[in-house]
C-alpha cells in the first residue's frame, strides 16, 4: 500500500561539494556516505508538491505546496547489493499539519514556514523560483533554463544527484528507517543562470554556516513526475 502519492514538479538542485566530516554527525546507522568523482555533495532543493494523496485520499486545501530541503547522499550495502539513497537534514513546507504528519508517522525532519513560488514558462525558457521565510527574511532559489528537456546521461553528475531512490531516516543512534521513492528517470532542463539567497546558518544550523560564502559546484533543474512512497518502512 502506498502511503504517499503526488506529483513532484520543477525540481531545482543546487549542489555543494563539502568536507565529508561535516556530514558524518548526521549519518544514520547502517549507511555510509556516497560520492561522485571523489566529491561529497549536499544539495539545497526546491520543488512543487502537487496532487498529493495520503493512502489514496486527496488532502483538502493542503494538496499543493512548495518544499525546500537540504539533503546529502548515502549508500547501503545489503545482501551483495548497493542501495543509493538520501538523508534529509531538514525539509520545509508551508503547512504545519503536513509537517506534523510526516514527523509523527515517518519520523522525518519537517518544519513549517511561509513559502511561495513563481513559474514563468515560454516556448524557449523556463523561469522557476522558490522562496521561503525564516526569521523575517525571505530566502530564495531560482533558475532560468532552456524549455527543451533532455534525458540524463548514465554516469553523469546529474544521474548521481537525481537517481538515489531510497530514503534513510535516523530515528536514533541505534535505529534507521529505510524507504523507497518510486518514480521514473527524470528529464532535465539545461540551466542558463541561477540565483541563491539562503541563510544556511539560520535555516540549518552552525554546521552549515560555511555554505553562506560558498558557490555551488552545479545547479540543475529536473521536470519531475508522479511519485509514490510505500507505507512499509524497513528498520535497519
Amino acid at each position: 500500500m502506498n502511503f504517499l502519492e503526488a506529483k513532484w514538479e520543477n525540481l531545482i538542485m543546487a549542489n555543494y561539494a563539502v568536507d565529508p566530516n561535516v556530514l558524518i554527525p548526521y549519518l544514520p546507522k547502517g549507511v555510509e556516505l556516497d560520492s561522485f568523482d571523489g566529491k561529497f555533495y549536499v544539495s539545497l532543493v526546491g520543488f512543487m508538491f502537487n496532487k498529493t494523496r495520503i493512502f489514496k485520499f486527496p488532502i483538502p486545501y493542503l494538496g499543493s505546496f512548495e518544499e525546500i530541503n537540504l539533503r546529502f547522499y548515502v549508500i547501503r550495502k545489503h545482501e551483495g547489493k548497493i542501495k543509493r539513497g538520501v538523508v534529509f537534514i531538514n525539509e520545509t513546507v508551508p503547512y504545519a499539519p503536513v509537517a506534523w504528519m510526516a514527523n509523527y508517522l515517518y519520523k522525518e525532519h519537517y518544519t513549517a514556514v511561509k513559502t511561495k513560488h513563481r513559474w514563468h514558462l515560454t516556448e524557449d525558457l523556463k523561469t522557476i523560483d522558490y522562496s521561503w521565510k525564516k526569521n523575517k527574511k525571505w530566502n530564495n532559489i531560482s533558475v532560468n533554463a532552456h524549455s527543451i528537456a533532455n534525458t540524463m546521461k548514465a554516469g553523469s553528475v546529474e544521474a548521481f544527484i537525481f537517481e538515489h531512490y531510497f530514503g534513510y531516516t535516523r530515528v536514533n543512534q541505534h535505529k534507521t528507517l529505510e524507504y523507497r521513492i518510486n518514480h521514473p528517470s527524470w528529464k532535465i532542463n539545461e540551466v542558463i543562470d541561477y540565483n541563491i539567497d539562503c541563510d544556511f546558518e539560520k535555516m540549518y544550523g552552525p554546521d552549515f554556516a560555511f555554505l553562506n560564502g560558498q558557490q555551488p559546484d552545479n545547479v540543475m533543474l529536473a521536470e519531475g513526475s508522479d511519485i509514490s512512497v510505500k507505507w512499509k518502512r524497513i528498520a535497519i
